[in-house]
């Protein structure tokens, strides 16, 4: 059996079975190093290189987390919270308040990609604070979790602008031109619009289908981990725009989310609103509030290197292709299958396209792929996974802010959703992608 395959067999199989996802990794890795001809030795030699990539992103999230406990010690989330509560006194506004929830979430994860681009930082900004609101209102955590995932998602897929200008132009055109394919004349967007479509369909069938009937939340636990009611200053208020606004300033102008968590930080710090001897107490339960997906990440790093170092991925794609000779349609629901089960395993669209970039273009050249097909099918393999990955931080993200009180499941709440609604539909469109580009 291929290796890659049975390593992210190994490594979803566990996780479904509520095996830690970190733990889960680290056994798929060993699994899959195993039985790719790399001893023991050279398994662990990869995965500790691969442990070195992941670094700086961990680092970044934990001052995230900081940045934003902090943050909520000004008490503005629980601003937006409290006028959520008031909506709630009105029977008639409920329904309008729960579109109006969904719609901040779209926007404001959407937005995360692009216009400003924090990733998942935002997060544990605003969804712990309106749990309350989401639990007053019946509203299904499941699809709180796939509108986040599709904001997290869907922006880098299709507009070439923040995270989507690394995705599209750097990652996608630039290893497609690297592997020897002329791509100088393809609208990006064109290539991707029919894949986002598919993204667009999973939304609303999570929407209006899936998780539109009411389910119910303890309310007890809610309060126990967040304040549902709050007095806050203007002072503290005023603050708290100010560092999000330095904050965003600094990590778009230096590039660098840790820089920009840690001027936010500061001035929390500098105006009095998180005092001086509580610093270190609200820098570590902050760092703590973000760890896990650091942890995830830095482990998925050592995963995807393993992963390379048993070179069998081009052997995957070559023998799904094989499998399906002369035959495009095949060929290409072959190549998308791949890419998915690379993705899942990696967790990251961004680290994907590098690896299957250099094997894809050629076999599209000799199918007879047009270049903007080669790109649609490179794209949407590599985006393939990212919803529905354990070890995604399209995924964590979610999971991280709706499980603050213990009452939504990583994998069961957030994963198996993101999956079911995202990856089929996206899978389909792509391969339509394919077909008539």
């Amino acid at each position: 059996m291929n290796a890659v395959f049975l390593a992210v067999a190994v490594m979803l199989g566990l996780s479904l079975a509520r095996t830690h996802v970190v733990i889960s990794l680290l056994i798929g890795a060993l699994v899959g190093g195993l039985a790719g001809g790399l001893s023991l030795a050279k398994t662990l030699a990869a995965f500790n290189t691969g442990l070195t990539g992941g670094a700086s992103v961990a680092l970044s999230y934990a001052m995230l987390g900081a940045f934003a406990l902090a943050i909520a010690k000004s008490g503005l989330p629980h601003v937006v919270a409290d006028l959520a509560v008031k909506r709630l006194e009105s029977s008639r506004g409920q329904t309008r308040l729960k579109w109006m929830l969904i719609g901040l979430l779209a926007m404001a994860s959407v937005m995360s990609q692009n216009l400003v681009p924090i990733h998942i930082a935002f997060i544990p900004l605003l969804v712990p604070p309106l749990l309350y609101v989401m639990a007053r209102l019946q509203l299904d955590r499941r699809l709180v979790a796939c509108v986040l995932t599709f904001g997290l998602t869907t922006p880098y897929m299709l507009f070439p602008v923040g995270f989507g200008d690394i995705f599209l132009k750097q990652i996608l055109l630039g290893n497609i031109t690297k592997a020897g394919m002329d791509v100088s004349g393809v609208n990006v967007m064109h290539a991707m619009a029919i894949p986002a479509a598919g993204m667009v369909l999973g939304l609303l069938l999570a929407v209006f289908v899936s998780y539109r009937r009411p389910r119910h939340y303890v309310l007890g636990k809610i309060e126990n981990a967040e304040r549902t009611h709050t007095h806050v200053s203007r002072r503290s208020l005023l603050t708290a725009l100010f560092a999000i606004g330095a904050a965003f300033a600094v990590q778009l102008y230096t590039d660098s989310m840790i820089m920009g968590a840690l001027l936010g930080f500061l001035v929390f710090l500098a105006t009095g609103v998180v005092r001086w001897r509580e610093a270190d107490g609200v820098f570590n339960e902050g760092m703590k509030m973000m760890a896990m997906i650091g942890f995830i990440m830095i482990t998925a790093q050592g995963f995807a290197e393993v992963l390379k170092a048993t070179g069998e991925v081009e052997g995957l794609v070559h023998a799904s292709a094989d499998l399906f000779a002369g035959n495009r349609g095949m060929a290409a629901f072959a190549m998308l299958l791949v890419g998915l089960l690379v993705t899942m395993g990696i967790g990251s669209s961004f680290s994907t396209v590098p690896i299957i970039a250099a094997i894809y273009v050629p076999l599209c050249l000799q199918l007879g792929f047009s270049p903007l097909a080669t790109v649609s099918i490179i794209g949407t393999a590599g985006a393939l996974g990212d919803a529905g990955s354990p070890a995604s931080d399209s995924t964590l993200g979610p999971t991280a802010g709706l499980n603050v009180d213990g009452q939504h499941d990583h994998i069961r709440d957030t994963t198996l959703p993101t999956f079911l609604h995202y990856n089929l539909p996206l899978m389909a469109a792509g391969w339509i992608a394919a077909m008539v580009l």
